[in-house]
């Protein structure tokens, strides 16, 4: 029989959410809370902020059974729980290094208002030695009422678009310890989905047959490590496969024959060695660029992750420059940008690689329309400018070019043949690689896309 634990969870994010709610699914009493009041408005109506598959079911479901609970009093929230995991956003400052102003006021107030002890786990990515950070943080704050807080590392590795799967079906879940009992604490936490006992949303009630996950322990220090090392190490394999790319074009090579082959390598794999316009979102990103900043501050010279930040920059140049080619000049051209989000399954647009291809074009004077299943939203908020379209034949009828800049399938099993009759020029530049050039040259579009 299972542990039901108390759980609070600080920061109603990404993280924060897929994080409370999949925790309540697996059995225990979990209160989230979040600074943003609006956000717990929206949460306790049943609504959520953020577009994620199975998240909103999950949510309405254990909210009903009383298991998920939304406070804006953070106090209460920390008050009523054994163990409180820390989700709060760690964007990056100017210099690269991540912001840590979040955390400390977090430190600072359960110190102030835990009202006893407390297993302390920090679930946001943060740079390593944060953690000794925060424990002296906890120690300094409650110096008063003389508490004990324990402070524990439990990275999370979840995919947008697939977090509730990867939460409740990980590979392996990272905890970092300077305690025992700390270990055995995180231990019964995750009990269920290690011996695979609860009721599994996506999969009709019972579990895949695959293995349990790894459970892994390990420092705190190299918890904080692996985190940013798995994302750098991804991030590197998406910018090889760019720079694979460009060298497939000068040569005539096709980079999804290449890259197909060398992933059949186990040591290699085929995961992230896909060519297009690059990686973005909120964690690769800022997680390489504080990566970077890490080693600096310690005295090592980190140049690969330098050149890999760097490779990922020119995708946008490499897709203008195939723009301006083929269309000679942008200014006053009908573009239909497909996709928004950086990625499909999402509606985060934070550093999209498709968004920076959207100013780009605007500041190039064309006239830009776009279509995305689920970013339209939030984009119209930051870049009215955009006309924008109720599906993807309203957004390429008279267009000059369509560019496909996010993976969506729904952009794979389009009437290509409807979209040749509707466009005034049938140019399509594939910057995600996602369409067979042969099959679109023989519809007759002009056919552009990364490495093929």
């Amino acid at each position: 029989e299972s542990c039901i634990l108390r759980i609070s969870v600080i920061g109603c994010g990404y993280v924060g959410l897929v994080t409370g709610a999949c925790f309540a699914e697996i059995g225990h009493q979990v209160t989230c809370t979040d600074n943003d009041d609006s956000k717990i408005v929206t949460l306790r109506a049943g609504k959520l902020p953020i577009y994620e598959p199975h998240l909103d079911a999950l949510v309405a479901r254990n909210i009903s059974e009383g298991r998920l609970h939304f406070t804006s009093n953070a106090g209460e929230a920390v008050r009523s729980s054994e163990a409180v995991f820390i989700c709060v956003g760690t964007p990056p400052l100017d210099n690269g290094d991540a912001d840590l102003s979040a955390i400390d006021n977090v430190a600072r107030m359960i110190a102030t208002e835990g009202g006893g002890p407390k297993l302390v786990v920090e679930k946001s990515t943060v740079p390593a030695q944060t953690g000794q950070e925060l424990k002296r943080a906890l120690d300094v704050y409650s110096r008063k009422s003389g508490t004990n807080f324990t402070v524990a590392s439990n990275p999370e590795f979840l995919r947008e678009g697939t977090a509730v799967n990867d939460f409740l079906h990980p590979d392996r879940i990272v905890i970092g310890v300077d305690e025992p009992a700390a270990a055995k604490k995180l231990r019964e936490i995750y009990a269920p989905i290690l011996d695979k006992k609860f009721h599994c949303p996506a999969h009709d009630g019972k579990c895949p047959d695959s293995p349990p996950p790894a459970f892994v322990v390990t420092t705190v220090n190299s918890a904080e490590l692996i985190k940013h090392a798995s994302n750098s190490f991804l991030a590197l394999k998406i910018s090889f496969a760019n720079s694979l790319a460009d060298m497939c074009d000068q040569l005539g090579a096709d980079v999804q024959e290449v890259t197909a082959a060398v992933g059949m390598d186990p040591r290699i794999g085929p995961q992230f060695l896909q060519a297009g316009l690059g990686f973005g979102g909120f964690c690769l990103p800022k997680d390489v660029q504080a990566f970077i900043r890490l080693a600096e501050r310690v005295g090592i010279d980190f140049t690969l992750l330098k050149a890999v930040e760097q490779v990922n920059k020119q995708r946008i140049d490499l897709l203008f420059a195939k723009a301006r080619k083929a269309l000679w000049v942008l200014k006053g051209k009908k573009i239909a940008l497909l996709g928004l989000a950086f990625k499909p399954n999402t509606d985060d647009i934070r550093f999209s690689p498709a968004i920076d291809a959207a100013r780009r074009f605007l500041a190039e004077g064309a006239n830009l329309h776009a279509y995305d299943p689920q970013a339209m939203e939030k984009t119209r908020k930051l870049l009215p400018e955009i006309s924008f379209a109720r599906n993807p034949y309203d957004l390429v009828n008279d267009a000059d070019a369509a560019i496909i800049a996010t993976e969506w399938d729904e952009f794979k099993h389009l009437d290509w043949k409807r979209v040749h009759n509707e466009m005034a020029r049938p140019l399509v530049i594939d910057a995600r690689n996602v369409l067979n050039p042969a099959e679109m040259k023989s519809l007759g579009f002009e056919y552009y896309s990364f490495g093929r």
